[in-house]
């Protein structure tokens, strides 16, 4: 038997050793977490001038982790988000095309697992139908907006982001009152580990939401 050192078999071992660990540590949290920083750091800290050539290079990044991961519904959901805060920041009809792209990653998401990150497809495909403008310029659609903020909320009832979305869209549609519950939930939210960032600059939109509606009362 051959027991003198094999450097090259060693090397070999290492390496299968090693692509093994990265096997086992890249769960979609691990995949995603990269892009939920720097959208956070994006949204929340970049000029609104800047965001949305932010959100293209953000958009190509979370594209080739979706290619890499074709059966993983996060990474698809973050590449949607991504492309509809990038259609937000662009604004105009030249956004309309960002949008759609942004529903079929969203869709495609759902049809692998719709409870996938609490839901988040059906929070962000919501916002979506909601806040694109409707036939025939766009696919904007109220009843499914609703229809999809209430999956959301029976998935996720206690989350931040479902319930600020919904109360802002109750807000938008003329019904102030029905919104403070909700962005009230939004408010005492349990926090997210690791995104701090998010959380902080999602209560702020509430709090200015909150206090708008306030005023508006009086």
């Amino acid at each position: 038997m051959n027991t003198a050192f094999q450097p090259a078999r060693l090397l070999a071992l290492l390496s299968l050793l090693a692509l093994t660990h990265l096997a086992v540590a890249a769960t979609p949290e691990d995949l995603i977490r990269p892009i939920q920083e720097q959208w956070a750091e994006i949204k929340y800290r970049q000029p609104e001038k800047q965001q949305a050539e932010g959100y293209r290079a953000l958009a190509i990044q979370a594209r080739k982790i979706v290619d890499s991961n074709p059966k993983m519904p996060e990474p698809l959901i973050w590449e949607g988000i991504v492309l509809s805060s990038e259609a937000g920041a662009k604004g105009g009809l030249g956004a309309l095309s960002l949008a759609k792209e942004a529903r079929q990653r969203l869709d495609e998401a759902l049809k692998l697992n719709d409870k996938a990150l609490n839901g988040s497809a059906y929070t962000s495909l919501a916002t979506l139908y909601a806040k694109v403008p409707g036939w025939p310029v766009g696919f904007g659609d109220k009843e499914r907006a609703e229809e999809y903020f209430k999956k959301a909320l029976a998935i996720n009832p206690d989350g931040i982001d479902p319930n600020f979305f919904y109360g802002e869209y109750l807000a938008d549609r003329g019904h102030p009152a029905e919104a403070l519950p909700y962005l009230e939930k939004a408010l005492k939210a349990p926090p997210r580990p690791g995104r701090e960032l998010a959380d902080s600059g999602r209560r702020q939109e509430i709090q200015a939401l909150l206090a708008k509606l306030k005023k508006e009362a009086k």
